[in-house]
């Protein structure tokens, strides 16, 4: 009995061997009328056909198929497919005719195969954006705008875009958008002058010189307590803490507090200063004139997330030529979180491939960083940080800052 057993299992085994791993060439049964035997034999590649079976002596012999004819898989037939004569109305070929594929036709642009037809992709109508894309084997999904977004076209390709943030560009709301209509946005005075830039290159490096590059301990709080003016609250303290990189803690906390104390004589006096050295820096770029193509490979050069182009093409019609570089550096930054300015833009400088883009430029940007980081600039931001921070912060060691 237990021999039985064993020997049942052992012929189990091979079975299930058999139809798993089956053998290359793959094989098939043959009864061959010469020796009255069942065989073994290789079936036939694709691009061939079965022109005898094999024998004892020899070999399956497979020959291969004549023009416009074919085969796709190993087989045991003794004759090819005919490929498919020509495509439909409306279709072209995607994939010619060999001995191994047969013609493989597709809708053309724009269209996609229903049933036998080629029929027109959807267009979403206003109000509406493509979720899925249409391709030649499927029909455009429309679905409609959420809140913040909108289309105003009957597209089969638009997705819904992003209403226009005025206050990002320093322009003023005018009218709300809606699924249909963009957000209508206006000029202010402010908004002429400054672009609506959250933070200028100056004021970055400013406040970027006062991160040290050893921490004390509780520097943070250090400071807090040292800031003339009005203080910044420990809510915003520990949500600076807990969103920022310690590195970073530093500039957004100086940052908060520039704009509580905007009447400080302390803080007028830094404003003075930064803003003498915006105009230097604008004299840097007065000339940078791009086109739309030449901002997009700027910013596509700059590290980390990346600026959208319906931001680049709002900044180039609300912000004059000078200003548009720094705008959009500036909403970079806003995007990026913890990135050092100037360090994104030596980066980008860097690795900036596009030979269209203007050496001109190129030059400013350089003379600006190099400007940013003089030693004439270090000595001012060093004077009006230790005269910021009173006598108490005075006595931390230089060599900490």
């Amino acid at each position: 009995m237990n021999k039985l057993l064993c020997c049942a299992l052992v012929f189990l085994d091979i079975s299930i061997k058999w139809t798993t791993q089956e053998a290359f060439p793959p094989k098939y049964l043959h009864y061959d009328p010469e020796t009255s035997r069942q065989l073994m034999c290789d079936k036939c590649p694709p691009g061939t056909y079965l022109k005898q079976h094999c024998t004892a002596r020899r070999k399956t012999v497979c020959a291969p198929c004549a023009d416009n004819y074919y085969t796709d898989a190993w087989h045991t037939s003794d004759e090819c497919l005919y490929c498919n004569t020509a495509c439909k109305e409306l279709q072209h070929v995607k994939q010619e005719c060999s001995r191994t594929h047969n013609r493989v036709c597709e809708c053309e642009e724009g269209r996609y195969l229903e049933v036998e037809f080629c029929l027109k992709h959807r267009s979403c109508p206003p109000g509406f954006g493509v979720v899925q894309a249409g391709t030649p084997e499927r029909n455009t999904v429309c679905g409609r705008c959420p809140d913040g977004f909108f289309s105003n076209e009957t597209s089969s390709k638009a997705p819904c875009r992003k209403h226009t943030n005025c206050s990002a560009f320093g322009l003023l709301l005018t009218q709300r958008g809606n699924a249909t209509h963009d957000s209508v946005c206006s000029r202010s005075s402010e908004s002429t002058h400054k672009c609506g830039i959250d933070v200028t290159l100056c004021e970055e490096a400013f406040f970027r010189f006062a991160v040290p590059t050893k921490f004390t301990p509780n520097w943070l709080s250090v400071l807090v307590d040292n800031l003339p003016g009005t203080k910044v609250n420990t809510e915003s303290v520990e949500r600076i803490k807990r969103r920022h990189s310690s590195q970073e803690q530093t500039f957004q906390l100086l940052k908060l507090w520039k704009h509580q104390n905007k009447d400080q004589d302390m803080v007028k006096k830094i404003i003075q200063d930064i803003d003498l050295c915006e105009k230097s820096v604008h004299r840097h770029l007065a000339h940078t004139n791009l086109t739309l193509e030449q901002l997009r490979s700027l910013m596509d050069s700059l590290p980390g997330k990346k600026v959208t182009a319906e931001d680049i093409e709002t900044t180039r019609e609300a912000c004059q030529a000078g200003q548009q570089i720094l705008k959009l550096l500036s909403l970079w930054r806003l995007r990026n979180g913890d990135q050092d300015t100037l360090k994104g833009l030596v980066h980008a400088l860097k690795h900036l491939k596009t030979h269209r883009f203007p050496k001109t430029v190129a030059q400013s940007l350089k003379k600006t960083i190099r400007f940013l980081h003089s030693l004439t600039m270090y000595r001012l931001y060093q004077k009006l940080f230790l005269e910021m921070i009173g006598n108490q912060v005075q006595s931390v060691k230089i060599s900490c800052l």
